[in-house]
């Protein structure tokens, strides 16, 4: 988990921190309904420029976030001993922050691991420049004057530290450190010292310990390294590892003295390894001058933001709770403390818009002191005494504006692109709630192409869609006016009469747009189309006529004429027949009919050339319906025996269904009649 200074009025990317309140705008809005939810969590103030004068806020933020992020890699190279590389990110971190007092404090420790007491120094002083009043910051100041022989100002540093933070273990013992160095540059030993410190000193302890056949594979073992290299360091730490049966055997090798006493039979013996690597290693801090970036600084921030992100999923888990009770205003309460308690998952912040759009879809607004759910607009005067126009945009509005911050954050935090299509779908949601006009729509539908763009989910396809023909239906209300659709028609017939097809078409298609429900029309401008040749065009607008309209007779006679030009005689019979039945005495109809009887009888006798027979079938093989009738098995039978078996055909013949399908394969002209 990466671990982030917070620095005041900060948060961890280096924006400002993020207060999970609603914006307050000017206007009548400060006094909405909505402001008592506001006030459950108040905003923390933040700046507020002109854009011209600043650049946006997420390019502001990015130095910062630069910085915490190399802050980070020099933790991590520090605690693996790779000290240059620590040095070298930290400075990457300084430039990019230069304010920040941890990561001079940092620094100083750096350079103090590899002597450089001077460069140690001077990041120290600057860490209390900075910052006062942080303990740690002198401690980094003793640490590097003890480094470079100066105790006294060593001591003065720590004791300015303890008074600052009496409690830091880290302090008290670089205190006593600092103490002691000072009392061996005045010649007395101080206080505690043990009187063998001394001979532990010179190149010659590693001689005798190597002669002495025990204490030789003692040199094997790490933490015996350790523990004599400390006393070189520090004689007065002997005291400290006096309780090791190995210290005993090596301070009788030096001394030339035979030790013994109750663990007298460990003394001749080299311990357990693996005891040895049980045994915890003395603490650091005690005993050596150098300052080592003290783990606490990083795991009590990580501490916090562990704690902080638990405390923020409770919060979290209750509002979902809530929600599923419908208890919208303590749902808002969590999502938004959540919100307070842990900005780097967006999920809180989309949590609370939907709530915001439940609560605009059951009808609630905020009345006095509580929710009252509307019926309608029927509610007049809320629990407390407040009015109920049943107005919900606000809560829209406030859906919107926390899918935007949702967005907007999980593009810096590189978030689930799921996450930020649920915002947006979310977003669009609200915008459809608000339309009242086609254009209103538009909005709507770019948001839901946006949110598929990230993450293509058929709930947020299934809302585009929705939108989409909403807004069609809208604009084709919106464009309704049945009286300027009147003088369009009337236009296109005065041009009709006059033979300028093209243009009568134009103005009968803008009388459909006007009024699309008058079946006048498209009889009018099938018939312009049949003029113009265009007889898929004319008969799409007879059957929508017809589909207006079932009695309208110029619907059937348009439909069977241009049929009839497709040489589909059999359907236009058809066409012609099913007229008759909403008006048996259009003598149109019954000449479309007689001359379709004539053309099917024509084609019974053969009167009609190869190619002309040829052309027809070919066009009633592409028929479905005569499909289905050539593959029929009982149908193919009854063909053949009417070829064979006269007898046979006769009695297929009395069956209606089986009269009625040879009658459509005859008048396609598949099968003729002799």
């Amino acid at each position: 988990m990466d671990v982030w200074s917070l620095s005041p009025g900060f948060n961890k990317n280096g924006g400002w921190a993020f207060s999970g309140a609603v914006q307050e705008h000017s206007g009548s809005r400060m006094n909405h309904p909505i402001s008592k939810l506001r006030r459950l969590h108040k905003p923390h103030p933040s700046p507020v420029a002109p854009c011209c004068a600043n650049p946006p806020q997420r390019l502001r933020d990015r130095p910062l976030i630069m910085a915490d992020d190399a802050k980070a890699k020099g933790n991590k190279a520090f605690a693996e001993g790779r000290y240059d590389d620590a040095i070298a990110h930290f400075s990457e971190a300084i430039d990019l922050a230069s304010g920040n007092h941890v990561l001079y404090s940092n620094r100083s420790a750096a350079y103090a691991s590899i002597k450089k007491y001077d460069a140690a120094l001077s990041d120290a002083r600057k860490t209390v420049d900075l910052k006062p009043d942080w303990a740690k910051g002198y401690g980094r100041l003793g640490a590097a004057y003890l480094g470079l022989g100066d105790a006294e100002q060593a001591v003065a540093a720590y004791e300015k530290g303890l008074e600052l933070d009496p409690a830091s273990e880290a302090l008290k013992s670089g205190l006593a450190d600092a103490r002691a160095a000072s009392a061996r540059a005045r010649g007395s030993p101080p206080q505690g010292a043990s009187p063998f410190g001394k001979i532990f000193q010179g190149p010659e302890i590693w001689t005798k310990l190597t002669a002495d056949p025990t204490t030789r594979g003692y040199l094997q073992q790490p933490d015996f390294l350790r523990m004599i290299q400390d006393i070189q360091k520090n004689p007065n730490n002997l005291n400290m590892y006096l309780s090791d049966p190995r210290m005993m055997q090596v301070i009788g090798v030096l001394l030339n003295v035979k030790m013994r006493g109750p663990m007298d039979e460990m003394a001749t013996e080299s311990p357990d390894p693996e005891q040895a690597k049980s045994r915890p290693e003395p603490a650091k801090e005690a005993s050596e001058p150098e300052p080592q970036p003290e783990p606490m600084e990083v795991l009590e921030e990580e501490k916090e933001v562990k704690q902080r992100k638990a405390e923020a999923q409770k919060e979290k888990e209750a509002g979902n709770a809530a929600y599923k009770k419908k208890d919208f205003e303590t749902a808002i309460q969590h999502y938004t403390q959540s919100m307070e308690l842990d900005d780097s998952d967006i999920s809180y912040i989309t949590n609370r818009a939907a709530v915001y759009l439940e609560m605009g879809k059951v009808g609630l607004s905020v009345i006095g002191g509580g929710w009252e759910e509307m019926e309608g607009t029927n509610l007049k005067r809320g629990v407390c005494g407040g009015d109920l126009n049943g107005d919900t945009s606000n809560l829209y509005e406030e859906c919107i504006q926390d899918c935007n911050k949702a967005v907007e954050r999980g593009r810096e935090l590189h978030s689930d692109f799921k996450m930020i299509a649920r915002a947006l779908t979310r977003k669009g949601t609200a915008l459809t709630k608000l339309a009242k006009t086609s254009k209103d729509y538009e909005p709507a539908i770019e948001t839901f192409q946006k949110a598929l763009t990230e993450h293509r989910n058929p709930d947020t396809l299934r809302k585009l869609n929705d939108a989409e023909r909403m807004k069609k239906e809208l604009e084709q209300q919106e464009y309704f006016d049945p009286k300027l659709a009147d003088e369009e028609r009337e236009k296109g017939n005065e041009l009709f009469k006059l033979q300028k097809y093209p243009e009568a078409v134009k103005h009968y298609t803008e009388a459909l747009r006007r009024n699309p429900k008058d079946q006048r029309v498209y009889s009018n401008r099938a018939a312009c189309y049949t003029k113009l040749g265009a007889l898929p065009e004319g008969l799409k607008d007879t059957e929508k006529c017809i589909e207006l309209d079932p009695s309208f007779s110029k619907g059937y006679t348009r439909k069977g004429a241009i049929q009839f030009l497709m040489k589909e005689y059999d359907k236009a019979l058809e066409t012609y027949q099913e007229g008759l039945k909403h008006d048996p005495n259009n003598q149109e109809l019954m000449d479309g009919v007689r001359r379709c009887v004539e053309q099917i009888n024509k084609t019974n006798r053969g009167e009609i050339s190869p190619e002309e027979l040829k052309e027809r079938q070919a066009k009633a093989m592409q028929d479905p319906e005569i499909q289905s009738i050539l593959t029929d098995p009982v149908m193919r039978q009854v063909l053949i025996d009417l070829q064979e078996n006269p007898k046979a055909a006769q009695d297929h013949l009395k069956n209606p269904q089986v009269m009625h399908k040879i009658q459509k394969l005859v008048s396609a002209g598949i099968v003729q009649m002799k």
